[in-house]
């Protein structure tokens, strides 16, 4: 086999069979190519993924109608793609990064991201061949135009994207996505200059520009067709017509990082001295950044992809900012961190003495529609909580673990039980399991409810809402008070009395207080709704 090392693009070289791959000797792999241009049925691929990192990744389990860009576009954010080989009918490819470094980034990445094609999950390793080689048949030849008119070394910026700005809607929003959610997913591909979010003609919407074209097109490439959570929030992404767009503000709806000087346009510090905390990984929300990266090899360490063209501008441009998203834990981009099923959370350490299956309920439900809470007979400071999707368990068990409840700190794990037994009839368990799978309290239970776009972490700030018009500040304090809290501040809303911000002491007092009044009745028909808020007073 011919071992030299080729580091160019290699097209139209007609090659015998067995020079399609070089690589070391006792090679795994047999192929040649028909007249027509098929590939063999001789062809036998890397097994066993080998651990030695190479420049050439082996990719496995492609979806039948995989497309050429659709495979580059899964090297294009660690680096330049320098050649690929399709077996479409092995439904696997091969990938020539430019580096070892690059080739070490993307295997790490996707290691512990398993990327999605189409509703496929696609397996990704390092291939035991240094390089690749490959001939001028006709699917090669389609293989090395896709290359030449995606790989950003050889990319004519106008031909391959019409716009830097991207349109992007999201299908199916079960969850709520946010501004935040968007720039950690889009910094994969380069960095994210500006970006409004908007809802038009009922759906929800954003324009997100880069500074040139590759990274639209990487992007583009790469996610439009994809769920960002488990089968819903479907990414569909075109061009926009718009060449720049024109931030004002810099709040939740409008960014524009090259200008950190911006008003927020209601009366809040600009984001220079919030010290653009948003957008430092890991920041929203509570979401596990540091778990994420940890769960590399130490072999992989991540580079950006693109580095930022404005210093001090944190917008993470890391192959693993998908791994921060505003829901954190959640399913992102076909990534399952509990297993889809599994929807019971064992809660431990609970105080015996206080806890009961209403509590847990009301706690648990800020983050899931709780179906049945069950407190162990022989261990009450043990429970089953059974939320109504796997989701909703991460969001909690993301969210709560940790967080004390009756002077004591939640401990929270998945439980090795699939759903929570009631008790049989005429065995009375005292109480201690109830089936809350038709409670009207359910937050979430209209799909794209508001709720989904107001899950927070615990807070010592509360939200109210639903207050009737005859209840003033003095009746919520001393209400709020009567259960031992110590009301520090308190808002009504300026432009809807229905709703308050009330401040209390601790989270812990805040979330013994959306326990006790969560649904308390204030009279003319209208049930008090409290959750943990992301504002403070």
């Amino acid at each position: 086999m011919d071992g030299s090392v080729h580091h160019d693009i290699t097209v139209g070289t007609k090659r015998g069979s067995d020079e399609l791959c070089s690589s070391v000797s006792n090679s795994p792999y047999i192929m040649s190519t028909t007249a027509n241009g098929n590939d063999s049925k001789k062809f036998k691929g890397d097994i066993r993924g080998p651990s030695v990192p190479s420049r050439v990744i082996h990719i496995r389990k492609l979806p039948s109608d995989i497309t050429e860009a659709e495979v580059i576009s899964l090297g294009v954010p660690f680096g330049d793609v320098t050649n690929l080989l399709m077996l479409k009918a092995k439904n696997q490819a091969f990938l020539e990064m430019n580096s070892e470094e690059a080739a070490q980034n993307l295997v790490g990445y996707y290691s512990t991201m398993v990327p999605i094609i189409r509703h496929h999950p696609v397996y990704v390793q390092f291939s035991n061949h240094k390089e690749l080689k490959t001939d001028n048949s006709p699917n090669q030849e389609r293989a090395q135009a896709a290359l030449r008119a995606l790989s950003s070394s050889h990319v004519d910026t106008a031909a391959v994207a019409p716009s830097t700005v991207l349109r992007v809607v999201v299908e199916n929003l079960i969850y709520p996505v946010t501004l935040d959610a968007l720039c950690q997913i889009f910094s994969k591909f380069g960095t994210v200059l500006r970006i409004i979010i908007f809802t038009k003609n009922n759906q929800f919407q954003a324009l997100l520009q880069y500074p040139d074209g590759a990274s639209a097109q990487a992007a583009k490439l790469s996610l439009d067709g994809q769920n960002i959570y488990n089968g819903c929030c479907t990414l569909r992404i075109s061009f926009s017509k718009l060449t720049s767009l024109n931030v004002k503000y810099n709040n939740e709806k409008s960014r524009d990082f090259t200008r950190p000087d911006l008003p927020t346009g209601d009366g809040q510090p600009t984001m220079e001295h919030t010290a653009m905390a948003a957008f430092t990984p890991g920041i929203i929300s509570a979401a596990p950044y540091a778990g994420a990266t940890h769960a590399f090899p130490p072999a992989f360490t991540l580079q950006p992809a693109v580095s930022s063209p404005y210093p001090g501008l944190a917008v993470p441009a890391l192959p693993g900012a998908l791994a921060s998203l505003s829901l954190p834990g959640a399913t992102r981009l076909g990534f399952h961190p509990i297993p889809a099923g599994h929807s019971v959370l064992l809660v431990s350490n609970l105080n015996p003495e206080r806890v009961t299956p209403h509590c847990l309920f009301i706690l648990f439900g800020v983050y899931g529609d709780v179906m049945r809470v069950k407190i162990l007979f022989n261990k009450k400071e043990n429970a089953l909580v059974q939320m109504s999707d796997s989701t909703q368990a991460q969001l909690a068990m993301s969210h709560l673990n940790g967080q004390r409840l009756h002077g004591k700190p939640l401990r929270i794990t998945l439980s090795k039980h699939m759903s929570v037994q009631l008790p049989r009839e005429g065995h009375e368990d005292q109480g201690l399991t109830k089936d809350y799978s038709n409670s009207p309290l359910h937050r979430f239970k209209k799909p794209g409810s508001k709720n989904y776009s107001n899950i927070f972490p615990p807070s010592a700030t509360l939200h109210l809402s639903n207050i009737p018009p005859s209840v003033v500040e003095d009746d919520l304090k001393m209400l709020f008070a009567s259960s031992g809290a110590v009301v520090k501040a308190f808002k009504f809303f300026q432009k809807d009395h229905k709703m308050a911000l009330i401040q209390v002491g601790s989270v812990e007092e805040a979330i013994e207080s959306l326990i006790e009044f969560h649904n308390h009745d204030l009279g003319e028909n209208h049930h008090l709704r409290v959750s943990f808020s992301k504002s403070s007073i």
